[in-house]
């Protein structure tokens, strides 16, 4: 797939900066994400260009596309490792990449031969997570490293867009970041692109994958979790909704499968709940995020385009991207209800991420029109005890402010568009 917008190639300096960060290591280098996200991109045109700059010639890059007709032979595990063998050819570092490295039954056991081969260097692709399980993980005998590629963030969409932020933020809104939808002229084909993405590689991949009889239950639950971005649910809930809706029973424990194939083919992401104050996580319930918003308003019809829950999606995305990891922070407080008796009540953040030390608390708040709204965007924030930053991200293309209490406030363009924004 090429990734030309407007003769400008999309460029992916986040992931581009890992690959060459993590050369020679020692490990097989995994490249995973959701299908169509651009991995292949990265790493046989970005990445190889990279290396030929830095002087390694094409015939020491070897590239293997497994998901081409012409190289179905290769997704036999044998003929695999020697066609990779035929093409080493002296002392010198081979650069080894495979393309959807999982169409290989014991792929395994081929990476790993690899390993202790000084002069080749091993990259693959993968958009399945459950070939990164905790099994395949001690088969890659802790040699193997993870980076894992999303979908176009909206400061590398807006790098090729041909618009001002606002319509480039409500494009992106409506139809996601998917590398291949800037190709497209108009609304009705960049639609029609990601239903048929949609239908035709993510449900039928899960489904054949995880060999699921009933389309109909899976086609369901997926409308359910599309629906309610930003919403809590659980395994329990969401069965009670088939009852409740569909008229029909499905166990909990089905649902909870169906919710792990779903995340596992990285088509949405589950956020858990962190008590801020107990330092504990909560069982249930939790939220889900789509990878992509562009495939989950698809799979609406792109009908229920509520700007507040789309715009908190982003966020948790843009947070991912950068590497964070995110919770649904809950404070619980003690304050007195209008009939002036004591009630315990659980506030809640949106986001809580953290990297290795750092730490900050993030709302997504689309408009505060009013005293009484940021009041209520700022309660969860002002009652936590820590002195790690807070922040409240608004539609509006604002100044960034702080106030008494240290919480800054700033627009979701700055928020996206400047990688040291949590700094501001």
């Amino acid at each position: 797939m090429t990734l030309v917008v407007i003769s400008m190639i999309i460029q992916r300096p986040h992931y581009l900066q890992k690959l060459i960060d993590c050369r020679h290591n020692g490990m097989i280098k995994v490249v995973t994400g959701i299908r169509r996200c651009g991995k292949s991109f990265l790493l046989f045109t970005l990445f190889s260009d990279w290396l030929k700059q830095q002087g390694i010639s094409a015939q020491h890059i070897i590239q293997i596309d497994l998901e081409d007709r012409r190289n179905k032979a290769l997704r036999n595990p044998d003929a695999l490792l020697n066609f990779i063998d035929s093409k080493i050819k002296d002392e010198s570092m081979h650069y080894v990449m495979i393309d959807e490295v999982q169409l290989v039954p014991e792929f395994e056991d081929v990476l790993n031969s690899y390993l202790k081969i000084p002069n080749v260097d091993v990259y693959a692709t993968g958009s399945n997570a459950r070939f990164l399980s905790k099994d395949v993980i001690t088969t890659f005998r802790g040699r193997s490293f993870e980076i894992k590629v999303y979908p176009l963030s909206f400061r590398e969409f807006f790098s090729v867009y041909q618009g001002n932020e606002k319509e480039a933020f409500d494009e992106f809104m409506t139809f996601g970041g998917m590398p291949q939808i800037l190709s497209f002229e108009n609304a009705e084909l960049k639609s029609e692109y990601l239903k048929s993405l949609y239908t035709e590689t993510y449900l039928r991949d899960i489904k054949d994958r995880y060999q699921i009889k009933n389309d109909e239950d899976m086609d369901n639950l997926l409308d359910f979790i599309s629906s309610s971005i930003g919403s809590l649910t659980n395994p329990s809930k969401l069965a009670n909704t088939f009852e409740t809706v569909k008229k029909e029973k499905i166990s909990r424990n089905t649902v909870c499968s169906y919710l792990e194939y779903i995340c596992e083919s990285f088509l949405a992401e589950k956020a858990s709940r962190y008590d801020v104050k107990g330092k504990k996580y909560l069982d249930t319930p939790y939220k889900f995020y789509f990878t992509d918003l562009g495939l989950r308003n698809a799979r609406l019809n792109f009908r229920q385009l509520e700007p507040s829950h789309m715009m908190e999606n982003i966020i948790y995305n843009e947070l991912r991207i950068r590497g964070f990891n995110v919770d649904v922070g809950v404070v619980p407080i003690v304050r007195r209800n209008i009939d002036g008796r004591q009630e315990r009540v659980r506030l809640e953040i949106d986001f809580v991420c953290n990297k290795g030390s750092q730490k900050y608390y993030i709302q997504s708040a689309y408009q505060m029109l009013d005293e009484s709204k940021i009041k209520q965007e700022e309660a969860s924030l002002r009652n936590v005890d820590d002195s790690f930053k807070k922040i409240i991200v608004v539609a509006d293309n604002i100044i960034v402010r702080r106030n008494e209490a240290g919480i800054t406030t700033m627009g979701i363009y700055d928020f996206l568009l400047k990688a040291n924004s949590l700094e501001l």
